[in-house]
């Protein structure tokens, strides 16, 4: 028997997809797992174990839709209780409450996983995947995560103590002088869990450090994980070093490195260190599959090259889902994130029915007039969770023919410019392509430089220059785009003032429907 679609990985991306397979009520698909649980990734990382996905159940709201955007670890369902906001109050949840709530789950949503099943082979033959040799099946979608340790180029790499398996113990570094490579969340994770014990602690690598507060990127550095810079610029014995890690040999009992610093002309230095821990990140495994279906690769060989629909460019029918689609959004949106692919997953579930079921997307109907689109604009951008956690890479999209509107929910924007949501690509008369999205040069402003002055949210006519998060509404006809619309930002995040938000979106689109913008 063929399958239909063949899961790898029942992590939260792959769980999220059964799941709503299952809830179609479809039993065309089965999950592998390699581990005896679900969401196994968690039993071990963070190696710290706290979670940097917040998790916020006291909202003020009982809007389920609104309350997932303050709620980064949930995965989509029907059921309310299969919230992880019902697991614990911590805004940064201990993995162990990850692992639970998945196993929970994974339980209650009936999904159909074959545990202890790890996949180690898969070919291609005759236009169908076999899996592990006998599990043949018409299309897979990996959701295995980036399950191995990313290596840099670096001679005498081999000798540092990697994130996965070095102690995270305190008490196993006293005394000691420690080099961290790397200069992301887990290389500051790392440092802040060390520094009591530690006679001094280096954070190396050759990019500056990104702060997320700044950037609006989620897998940048976030505050949860700095204190360590408190302590190198209040000079307490710890540094960061930009530059580059160029060798790293054993020294006796310790290790000798080589740094090139960058900001002084790439001067070398030789330091001693008792450790070396590599906090490098992570990379997609592409060793399963053999040469008949082997993905190409993007981002330094670290994830799969995917299309707008999530498929291999190379090899049909092989689909991805979950932190390893960050490539179609790399470093600025959250599809390398829980609260990111939860709603790609689900945009994967449409494209698929679509693609292979001959099943239109998703849409509810109204007038074909300007306020009726208007207003199905402004409701959903002042609740909709997707839009606001996949901001700049799904949008809602109004089709508007001469007897109706079509308002399709979370669209992914590469997809809907290359393939449309016609029957027969964009054959509609107008559409209106509605995001979530930071202002251009957002990540160069500072938000708490008061000395800046900010765009006054009651001025319409300035929206365009908001750094802000707000809505951006994109005209199309036949595929083309034509005219762009900003709503003036606002605290609040509601974007419903009459003289401010909707009248002016009412005449835009207004002007659209009438031929006059274009």
């Amino acid at each position: 028997m063929t399958i239909d679609y063949l899961i790898i990985g029942a992590g939260p991306a792959g769980l999220q997809l059964a799941a709503l397979r299952e809830a179609a009520g479809h039993s065309d698909y089965l999950v592998l797992e390699g581990a005896d649980r679900p969401g196994a990734f968690f039993t071990r990382f963070p190696r710290h174990r706290q979670l940097i996905s917040i998790n916020k159940p006291h909202t003020g709201t009982a809007d389920e839709e609104l309350n997932l955007r303050l709620d980064w670890n949930s995965l989509l369902s029907d059921d309310p209780d299969l919230l992880l906001t019902r697991y614990t109050e911590r805004y940064f949840p201990d993995a162990d409450v990850m692992v639970r709530y998945l196993a929970d789950f994974a339980g209650r949503t009936g999904v159909k996983v074959r545990y202890n099943n790890r996949v180690t082979s898969i070919a291609r033959r005759d236009g169908v995947f076999v899996v592990n040799g006998d599990i043949e099946a018409k299309r897979v979608v990996v959701a295995t995560g980036v399950s191995i340790p990313y290596r840099p180029d670096i001679p005498g790499y081999e000798l540092a103590e990697n994130y996965t398996e070095m102690s995270v113990d305190p008490r196993d570094y006293v005394d000691q002088r420690v080099l961290i490579i790397g200069k992301g969340n887990s290389a500051f994770e790392t440092a802040d869990a060390l520094m009591e014990t530690t006679t001094q602690i280096h954070v190396a690598g050759p990019h500056s450090v990104r702060f997320a507060w700044r950037t609006h990127y989620v897998g940048h550095l976030r505050a949860v994980n700095n204190n360590f810079l408190d302590t190198y610029q209040l000079k307490s014995a710890n540094a960061v070093l930009d530059g580059h890690v160029r060798n790293i040999e054993r020294d006796g009992d310790g290790f000798l490195v080589t740094f090139g610093f960058t900001r002084s002309g790439e001067v070398l230095k030789e330091l001693r260190y008792d450790r070396v821990l590599a906090c490098t990140g992570f990379a997609f495994d592409a060793s399963i599959f053999d040469e008949s279906c082997r993905p190409r690769l993007a981002v330094n060989g670290r994830f799969p090259a995917q299309t707008p629909e999530w498929e291999s460019v190379n090899v049909p029918g092989l689909y991805f889902a979950g932190t390893i689609t960050q490539q179609r959004d790399f470093k600025k949106s959250t599809s390398g994130f829980i609260h990111g692919f939860r709603y790609a997953v689900r945009a994967l579930h449409k494209i698929l029915e679509r693609k292979y079921a001959g099943r239109p997307w998703p849409s509810a109907t109204h007038d074909p007039v300007p306020e009726a689109i208007a207003g199905s604009v402004i409701e959903r951008v002042n609740r909709s969770s997707g839009l606001w956690q996949q901001f700049g890479f799904l949008a809602d999209v109004v089709t508007v023919s001469r007897s109706e509107a079509r308002h399709h929910e979370e669209v992914p924007v590469a997809y809907f410019a290359e393939t449309g949501l016609g029957s027969a690509g964009h054959d509609y008369d107008h559409a209106f392509a509605v995001t979530l999205e930071y202002g251009p040069g957002h990540d160069q402003v500072d938000p708490f430089d008061v000395t800046i002055n900010r765009i006054e949210q009651d001025d319409p006519s300035r929206a365009h220059d908001a750094a802000y998060l707000h809505p951006v509404v994109r005209y199309h006809r036949e595929g083309a785009l034509v005219a762009t619309h900003h709503l003036a930002e606002n605290l609040e995040n509601e974007w419903n003032r009459p003289e401010v938000h909707v009248k002016p979106l009412v005449e835009f689109v207004r002007r659209c429907l009438s031929g006059a913008e274009g």
